[in-house]
């Protein structure tokens, strides 16, 4: 199972991240979007995914996945996404505050 713990940064990180920004103007809004967007990344990673494991372009050990699949997809393969979609906005919540205050500081 080497795929899972590969994901455990990224996982992690996210939280923190998330985290770290909940007290931030808008993140009930920004959290609905991420989800919004998560969701349509999933079906598109579930699609695409299954085209290019079945087309053979590649595949996945059973020995380093945990064996739960969608499709013909690992169920890993779906977390990438997701953590995209809550870091992203995430990470540029927190480098557009800390741009406000340079800017700030500056005047």
């Amino acid at each position: 199972m080497t795929y899972p713990l590969i994901l455990l940064p990224f996982v992690a990180l996210t939280i923190v991240v998330v985290l770290l920004t909940s007290t931030r103007e808008g993140f009930g809004r920004r959290m609905t979007a991420s989800a919004v967007a998560a969701g349509i990344l999933v079906i598109l990673t579930a699609v695409f995914d299954n085209l290019m494991i079945a087309a053979g372009l590649f595949t996945y050990p059973e020995h380093l996945i945990s064996g739960l699949r969608i499709g013909l997809a690992p169920l890993e393969d779906f977390a990438y996404p997701v953590c995209a979609a809550f870091l992203v906005p995430a990470v540029y919540t927190l480098a557009e505050r800390a741009g406000s205050r340079s800017t700030e500081a500056r005047q």
